[in-house]
């Protein structure tokens, strides 16, 4: 009987369709992928050496480079020269703000400001229980964020979160807590958030927003909705942020 989980993975793909079989790198990321989504190395955390990955999966160094490649390209890994390669995580800067967008019109980094305006648990909206592949019955954490660059408010987000997931989750540990809110989320809760989608449109500010951004009433704003996924695509966080761009523009790069 095989006790080899990689060859066992590839006689179940190819007895279940040989048109969907993969390069053996990618089912190598696969198994990374699953031992990341299971904890076994947690972020900030060195994953073993490639030679140990290849002896444990049975396959040779290039292979799990390969794999490797994706993952750090993909920013799940990152490699440290003479250090090896660790488990991104969303306390590190280089990782922070990859998922936030918004640019300097003048290129230099702004100190940025974050105030938690209201939490709250409430039972998911219809259109929020479906992004979050919810019960429109389940609870939610509703979080009202304002965030400010050089003191100057810039992004109101409203930010939805699945409530069992997000259990302990309040106002008062969030008063608290003075890191990244992604980096709360892997301490305290276990989520990492590895990618996100996003829809982007114009917008006029309403009086309680304008007020909030201190902008005047219609001004225009960048809405942006995104929702992000942890491992194995399964959505975690609606977030609609509203961005004030006289000062920024949003930066993207197409591959």
């Amino acid at each position: 009987m095989s006790t080899n989980p990689l060859t066992d993975r590839v006689d179940t793909d190819r007895s279940a369709s040989s048109a969907a079989f993969s390069p053996l790198y990618q089912q190598i990321k696969g198994l990374l992928l699953q031992s990341l989504d299971r904890g076994e190395w947690k972020p900030g955390e060195a994953i073993p050496s490639e030679f140990e990955l290849a002896s444990r999966f049975q396959v040779s160094q290039g292979t799990v480079r390969k794999a490797i490649d994706e993952l750090a390209a993909e920013n799940l890994l990152l490699r440290r020269q003479g250090k090896g390669t660790f488990v991104a995580t969303h306390h590190e800067a280089r990782v922070r703000f990859r998922f936030l967008r918004l640019t300097p019109d003048d290129g230099k980094q702004p100190v940025s400001g974050s105030q938690i305006l209201e939490c709250r648990r409430v039972k998911a909206p219809a259109d929020i229980a479906a992004l979050l592949e919810l019960r429109t019955a389940d609870m939610v954490v509703n979080l009202r964020r304002l965030l400010s660059f050089d003191q100057i408010p810039t992004i109101l987000d409203d930010i939805w979160l699945p409530g069992a997931v997000f259990r302990g989750l309040t106002a008062d540990s969030l008063a608290r807590y003075r890191g990244p809110l992604y980096g709360l989320f892997e301490s305290e809760f276990g989520v990492s958030m590895v990618r996100a989608e996003e829809k982007i449109r114009a917008v006029s500010a309403s009086q309680d927003q304008a007020d909030t951004l201190q902008v005047a009433l219609a001004s225009p704003l960048l809405q942006v909705e995104r929702v992000s996924y942890t491992y194995g695509d399964r959505p975690m966080e609606v977030r609609r942020g509203l961005y004030v761009t006289e000062r920024f523009h949003y930066k993207n790069s197409l591959n």
